[in-house]
């Protein structure tokens, strides 16, 4: 089985057992405090008015309200009921679509009965005004439903899972009598207090019993109410339902409802009664759905909405009202939807930790897979559904955090053997290049283009039959440290140490698109760092260090060769002889650097050189032309003396052996290559070849 192979099974069994876990955390119910808190934040983030915002009115008993009818009228708290009178005649001339009272007024006034009755004179006059009343399964005072109470002209068809209530609390006869009918105003929150749901409508028995939001939308006609598994149908309004028969709420945003204190539509109410101008317009409330509430501390009728803190009990039903009427409750999204999701996710990040091994990339892929069911829950929100954001986080964490404990228990261990091993032979680029392909590691090579680099210590068998093994260890470990240095920030890769030898190359396993050039600037950082550190080298050697390099550019096998059990990353070929063979032809001409004509042709004219030999090496019988790579300020320094050397070559070629020897001799104490030519001339004069090719010809290594 391959390893790309092995890792994409695992990372789909990661996927898998993280969506397991995700899934039957959220069935033990240890999620649902993870999803309330996800769902609250979409609420306070994306909540927007909806298209039916703008029909509903807010009515509030604030303490602002209260304060007035003690500063105005000496009125304590209870009110009278007749104070709420006002209201409803305000309402009713201004053509309200209809007045709900979200108070359950079980008492009698302790006023008296003809306080009760003028409220329902007021209720009745305006028609359109719906009482609360309290359905629960155990806490009321009424197992049946009161003659005295307008029954629910409903006509529900179909079935549907609904909560069912065993026991109501229902307003007083007096005040029933002016009611249009009465709703539902006990919900149930979740598990933490907060309201995310409503009982749109319930079972009370045999009867069908609406919500107060949904006979508010209702009066004053009746539509038909179709039920299924999973929603409702008021009118041609479809309404998804949760499997518990409940509505998702789609708040709004805390200031989305238009409100007026109770203070201010009173005074209103008892200027016009008086035919003064109303402090609010009448305009304002025509053709408006107006809820009634408390708000005041005191009043006890404070809950909490995903918003964020309290908010009067009231703007809970105005949010189910504006929900019917916009026709755009939540939908739960479907549970197979969430385990898709969850799934998909949760495998994307196990491959994305298995396959990518680079800093930002690993940390990247937990990043962009954990925003991903925030993207989305968000998206989906804007789209009216709920979906389960909190299992889908989970079920990323799991394998998030499975992949990268088994990585880091597998690769981490490879990477950290990979990186110790190798620091000392490859350069950064190149370790992290196998970091992310380990396979490279296995045995086999590939054929590809190199610019080969081979180094020699001049004179070095004297050097060490000079010092101590102690003293020449440190003396190598300073000099091949320095030179290894210089090779990896030129983005070399170290092939072996043979004694004091060098030996590394490019373009490998890195793609180098300007890798001889690389290699040819880092020769000449060599030579220049050797030169500052010879007179150090001197003093503990006795003798002038310098070193010889070889430069050539071709095809080779490269890879990891060697046995099973051990191989090393280097290269075979005759580029690679070949450039060892230029580093010892560095000893006939009296130079430090030599590179062949294929490494000066990738140059780019980057660097100045000139041009040694035509040069057949030991073992090959096709000539290479050779030359000497040099700084742009030596090249300018020496551009007289190179102008003969020059001239003095084509004459050597030419056959003119003495003439050459001339124009070498002129420049042969400056230059030690124009000295070797000028001996190599004087032999050739003396024994002239016949036929003469013009190529310097090697007989040893």
């Amino acid at each position: 089985m391959s390893p790309r192979l092995k890792r994409i099974l695992s990372g789909l069994a990661i996927g898998l057992i993280g969506t397991a876990l995700a899934l039957a955390a959220q069935h033990l119910g240890w999620l649902d405090a993870a999803e309330n808190l996800t769902y609250d934040l979409r609420v306070r983030a994306l909540a927007r008015p909806g298209a039916s915002t703008d029909r509903i009115r807010l009515v509030i008993l604030d303490q602002k309200s209260l304060d007035w009818a003690k500063k105005s009228f000496g009125l304590g708290w209870p009110w009278p009921r007749q104070a709420y009178a006002p209201i409803v005649d305000f309402c009713k001339q201004a053509g309200a679509a209809s007045l709900s009272f979200d108070v359950v007024f079980t008492e009698p006034s302790v006023y008296g009965v003809e306080d009760d009755r003028n409220l329902a004179a007021s209720l009745h006059s305006m028609g359109r005004v719906v009482l609360a009343a309290s359905f629960a399964k155990s806490d009321g005072s009424s197992e049946t439903w009161p003659a005295y109470v307008p029954e629910p002209s409903l006509t529900v068809s179909g079935e549907g899972r609904l909560p069912t209530a065993k026991v109501a609390a229902f307003p007083i006869p007096d005040l029933a009598y002016g009611a249009m009918g009465v709703g539902n105003v006990t919900i149930q929150p979740d598990n933490d207090n907060v309201y995310r749901r409503f009982h749109l409508l319930l079972r009370f028995h045999t009867r069908y019993v609406p919500s107060l939001p949904l006979a508010a939308a209702l009066a004053p006609k009746s539509d038909h109410i179709s039920l299924t598994p999973d929603g409702m149908t008021v009118g041609n309004t479809p309404i998804p339902l949760t499997p518990d028969g409940d509505a998702i709420l789609n708040y709004r945003g805390p200031e989305a409802f238009t409100t007026y204190s109770a203070a201010a539509i009173m005074e209103s109410g008892m200027r016009l009664a008086e035919g003064e101008k109303p402090l609010v317009d009448l305009a304002d409330f025509k053709d408006r759905h107006v809820l009634f509430g408390f708000s005041a501390t005191g009043l006890l009728d404070l809950r909490s909405t995903p918003m964020g803190g309290v908010s009067p009990g009231v703007l809970v039903n105005a949010t189910a009202l504006d929900n019917l009427l916009s026709g755009d409750f939540l939908r739960p999204a479907p549970p197979w939807s969430d385990a898709a999701t969850t799934l998909i996710l949760a495998v994307l990040g196990a491959l994305g930790v298995t396959f990518l091994s680079s800093l930002w990339t690993t940390l990247g892929v937990p990043v962009a897979i954990m925003a991903a069911p925030l993207a989305l829950g968000s998206i989906l929100y804007v789209q009216g559904v709920r979906s389960g954001m909190a299992v889908e986080l989970a079920g990323c964490l799991a394998a998030l955090f499975l992949a990268g404990t088994l990585k880091y228990a597998t690769e981490g261990r490879r990477r950290q053997f990979i990186k110790s091993a190798f620091k000392q032979y490859l350069s950064p680029k190149v370790i992290d290049q196998l970091l992310q392909h380990p396979e490279r590691l296995s045995l086999g090579g590939e054929r590809r283009e190199l610019t080969i680099f081979f180094s020699d210590l001049q004179g070095f068998t004297s050097i060490s039959e000079g010092l101590s093994p102690e003293d020449l260890t440190a003396f190598l470990n300073d000099y091949l440290s320095a030179m290894t240095d210089i090779i990896h920030y030129y983005e070399g890769t170290v092939d072996k140490y043979e004694g004091d030898a060098i030996i590394a190359f490019w373009n490998a396993p890195v793609d180098q698109p300007d890798h001889a050039l690389l290699a040819v600037r880092a020769a000449l950082a060599c030579q220049a760092r050797l030169a500052e550190m010879r007179p150090t080298f001197k003093e503990r050697t006795h003798a002038d260090v310098y070193m010889r390099i070889g430069l050539n550019t071709g095809q080779a096998v490269v890879g990891n060769l060697g046995s099973r059990e051990r191989f090393d990353y280097t290269m075979l070929g005759d580029a690679v002889n070949l450039a060892a063979r230029l580093e010892s032809a560095n000893k006939q001409f009296g130079t430090y650097t030599m590179l062949s004509r294929a490494t000066l042709g990738r140059l780019g004219g980057e660097i100045p050189v000139r041009e040694l030999s035509h040069l057949r090496v030991v073992g090959k019988q096709e000539a290479v032309t050779v030359y000497e790579p040099m700084s742009v300020e030596e090249h300018e320094k020496r551009s007289q003396d190179l102008s003969v050397f020059s001239e003095a070559l084509v004459q050597f070629r030419k056959g003119d052996f003495r003439l050459a020897a001339d124009l070498f001799d002129s420049i042969a104490l400056r230059d030690p290559t124009a000295a070797r030519y000028a001996n190599r001339c004087a032999e050739l004069a003396a024994a002239p070849p016949a036929p003469w090719d013009g190529v310097w010809t090697m007989t040893r290594k």
